[in-house]
């Protein structure tokens, strides 16, 4: 599987209008298009224009805002797959469509039938209307849906001709290697289609899920900055493409453009902190949270491991000699090199009774009491 194409969908503006009811606002969906043209994502899920008129106006904005600038994003829009919503998608000048249906768990097989031949229906009519669409179409939630139904559905969409079967796991319940093993056994499946990987985070498992999904024949990732989404998000779009990169797989995204990450990043954080008061960039975010430039234990203190640009050590019980070290150099202190080791010695044994990591006074006090 490895060296193949994955195609990078941010789902940032849709999935994020369903975190705690958090809103764009027009200016900012524009900043958040120009983020992703500028970290090369190739399609920018840009919102749902079937809920509201000032929806479908917001995504003609971002529509034509990439048309004018010349981007290579692709901008989509989202709605069900209805003649009537179809028509509100073309209308906003989007050429990616992507659509769902709702379908139950262990519907007969008239039913099933009846949704299949609505939606062949529907597909119809968008191509007569829209010939150079580009369809993505969601059906049902993998992790409750038996096999059976999965079977059919992904084997009907890829005779209609559908570019992208989305495959979500909407409940956020699978494990890696549930997703894996589905995900594998519906790949063979599809013809020339493409599945796409949607997962949710319930279990804190959507980029893991995300990365196993591509491994097991996806070729379409669906994730967003920072992990936002409905309930506790999807898939987060720097680390489940960079793993998926490191894995041998290529993509378009700037994974090495950190900075511009960073502020994209910082961006809707900032937005999720005006409107709901708390911060999704903490200090365990991965690769741009500070955590990562904290060390205790001395095995870790020659690692690389992220974007913070000032380490911190703490010197405990667990400290090395390397540790104390840099420690001591961080803050311009100083000790005799043939004292270190009875410093790394004092400052152990001196955590160990105060039960406690040294602050700096204490280092300075045992660095005195060697002379």
């Amino acid at each position: 599987m490895k060296n193949k194409k994955i195609i990078l969908i941010d789902e940032t503006l849709r999935e994020g209008m369903q975190y705690r009811g958090t809103m764009f606002s027009i200016a900012q969906r524009l900043k958040i298009l120009d983020f992703q043209e500028q970290l090369g994502v190739d399609i920018c899920q840009a919102g749902y224009p079937p809920a509201h008129a000032r929806e479908a106006d917001a995504v003609k904005t971002l529509v034509s805002h990439g048309r004018k600038n010349r981007y290579k994003i692709r901008v989509a829009a989202m709605g069900r797959a209805t003649r009537h919503d179809t028509g509100i998608l073309m209308a906003t000048g989007a050429n990616d469509l992507h659509l769902h249906v709702h379908l139950k768990n262990n519907m007969s097989r008239e039913t099933l039938d009846n949704a299949l031949a609505d939606l062949s229906n529907t597909i119809q009519s968008v191509r007569k209307h829209l010939s150079h669409a580009v369809l993505s179409i969601a059906m049902l939630d993998i992790g409750r849906s038996d096999a059976p139904t999965l079977d059919r559905c992904v084997t009907f969409l890829s005779h209609q001709g559908i570019d992208m079967i989305s495959l979500p796991d909407t409940s956020g319940m699978m494990a890696p290697n549930q997703v894996f093993d589905k995900i594998l056994r519906l790949s063979g499946k599809t013809r020339k289609t493409h599945i796409s990987i949607h997962c949710h985070n319930d279990l804190g498992m959507a980029s893991a899920n995300a990365v196993m999904g591509i491994l097991a024949g996806g070729r379409v990732l669906e994730a967003s900055a920072l992990g936002i989404g409905e309930r506790n998000g999807i898939a987060d779009l720097y680390t489940t493409a960079k793993t998926l990169q490191n894995q041998g797989y290529t993509i378009n995204m700037d994974t090495d453009n950190l900075s511009t990450f960073k502020a994209y990043y910082a961006y809707v954080d900032a937005i999720v902190y005006e409107q709901q008061g708390h911060h999704l960039l903490d200090v365990n975010t991965p690769v741009f949270g500070d955590a990562v430039k904290t060390h205790v234990a001395g095995t870790h203190a020659g690692g690389d491991y992220g974007l913070a640009t000032e380490e911190h050590f703490f010197l405990n019980i667990l400290c090395s000699k390397l540790l104390v070290k840099k420690y001591l150099a961080a803050h311009a202190m100083a000790c005799p090199a043939d004292r270190l080791d009875l410093l790394t010695e004092e400052i152990k044994s001196t955590s160990s009774q105060l039960n406690r990591c040294l602050t700096r006074t204490d280092i300075q006090r045992l660095i005195s009491l060697l002379h």
